[in-house]
């Protein structure tokens, strides 16, 4: 127990020195954090083992697949008719952009099952808007990665089913809780409900901190001339959202009866690449400056992008491997323990969970956070009056949600600010304004103080 409290906390106070007196790139503290660790444990033998774990982890390629669409579809100037769409509805409200992205990124982000490519796929349309509208980079970077990760406490998320095994290994013979699927199911939308409100409401407090004021009426372009200039823009939300939602709605029946069961989940983990690229292919096909889209043309485009996409790829990587070996070590199973052996009331137990799930969350995925800890969350909460339900409808948020925008193994916020080429300090510290909030809810939720649906 006490040497897994003892890795994870020298990897963050490696990160901080590192990070903030030294004042060196984060991949680079990660890095070192990772080295550090491995001489500590004397791993060495291991460590190509973790590079393999790090480098065969799919994310990481299709994050470089979108940050390239992104760049395609921004110096191509193709994205600028979606834009000009979005522009035309809801340039006469202030940060109109910045709640389309909430809303949009939040309900695709259930679907698509992950944070950082759903930050990557719906950012590649809704960062451009909030930048053209006004916002300022680092805040449209994360208005998209928080919401997009806030998809993961949002039915139909995978989490959730996560979830409903950890509370049937708890009171499946319960008679009490016959329809446990069904409540924890409603639990979940009533929960997701307070904390999109929230997202919303921090965007109208950020644009009345940054003035971010409705485009001049002057300047609003017509929605008839939009849509005739612009309407093959139009169709890129439809190529990067369409098959998130197709596979989805069709993968058990449609997709399993022609592919197979293990070709329909081949499929699923491939969308990423696939989306990009068909994205890729869709823009060079209707760009009308053939010029641009020449390969010599491209390989500058994307070369002189390299500096703005390495560091963030980096960190993934070095945090992919950070957890490789965190799952060498079994810190998870000695935080289980310790976690176990803690005794705390409601109020205490609100309070330190939610911060023990951020910070193991950096390292290791949300949904592996619900399953290995899920019944031992759910028996603590519940020994201290707080309804089970209601626990397992939370599992997904603070298992999965703060762990994808929380600084400094921040996955949804440097694909978001890949996207939005914002300053990493700026965004950090506009980031931390979002996970605080983010935090308090999370408190204020499992203490009952707010009436959630279904509960």
């Amino acid at each position: 127990m006490s040497s897994a409290f003892l890795y994870l906390g020298l990897m963050l106070a490696i990160i901080m020195l590192w990070f903030i007196l030294l004042k060196r790139p984060v991949y680079e503290a990660v890095l070192v954090s990772f080295v550090a660790l491995v001489a500590i444990t004397n791993k060495w033998g291991a460590i190509w083992s973790y590079l393999q774990t790090g480098l065969q982890t799919s994310l990481l390629y299709s994050m470089v697949v979108f940050v390239a669409m992104s760049i395609l579809l921004t110096k191509t100037k193709i994205i600028d008719g979606a834009i000009a769409i979005i522009l035309s509805l809801l340039g006469r409200i202030p940060g109109g952009a910045g709640y389309v992205s909430v809303i949009a990124s939040s309900f695709m982000g259930s679907l698509s099952g992950s944070g950082p490519g759903n930050v990557m796929a719906t950012g590649a349309i809704t960062i451009p808007a909030m930048k053209k509208t006004g916002f300022p980079p680092e805040l449209a970077a994360n208005i998209e990665s928080n919401a997009s990760y806030l998809g993961n406490m949002i039915p139909p998320s995978a989490n959730i089913v996560a979830s409903m095994g950890a509370f049937t290994a708890l009171y499946g013979m319960n008679p009490q809780y016959a329809n446990s699927d069904t409540l924890i199911w409603i639990a979940c939308w009533g929960c997701s409900l307070w904390f999109i409100l929230q997202k919303l409401l921090m965007v109208f407090i950020f644009c009345k901190y940054y003035k971010v004021k409705p485009i001049p009426k002057e300047e609003i372009p017509s929605l008839k001339e939009t849509l005739k200039k612009g309407w093959q823009g139009l169709l890129l939300p439809v190529i990067i959202l369409l098959p998130f939602i197709l596979d989805f709605f069709f993968k058990e029946g449609f997709f399993t009866q022609r592919l197979s069961a293990a070709g329909a989940k081949g499929m699923s983990s491939a969308l990423l690449f696939f989306i990009g690229g068909l994205a890729a292919i869709y823009t060079v096909i209707v760009v009308k400056d053939k010029k641009q889209v020449t390969i010599p043309a491209m390989a500058k485009m994307f070369g002189s992008s390299i500096k703005s996409i390495s560091p963030a790829i980096g960190t993934c990587l070095f945090g992919y491997m950070l957890g490789a070996l965190f799952a060498d070590l079994n810190v998870a199973e000695g935080l289980k323990a310790g976690i176990e052996m803690l005794n705390m009331g409601k109020l205490g137990l609100c309070l330190v969970i939610p911060l023990i799930t951020c910070f193991m969350g950096m390292v290791i995925p949300g949904s592996s956070l619900v399953v290995m800890f899920g019944p031992v969350f759910i028996s603590m909460f519940a020994a201290v009056g707080v309804n089970p339900i209601l626990v397992a409808a939370m599992l997904p948020c603070i298992c999965g949600v703060m762990c994808g925008i929380t600084p400094p193994l921040a996955l949804g916020m440097y694909a978001g600010m890949s996207l939005a080429e914002s300053d990493f300090g700026k965004t950090v510290k506009n980031d931390l304004w979002w996970v605080f909030a983010q935090y308090v809810l999370e408190v204020v939720v499992l203490m009952g103080w707010l009436p959630i649906l279904g509960i």
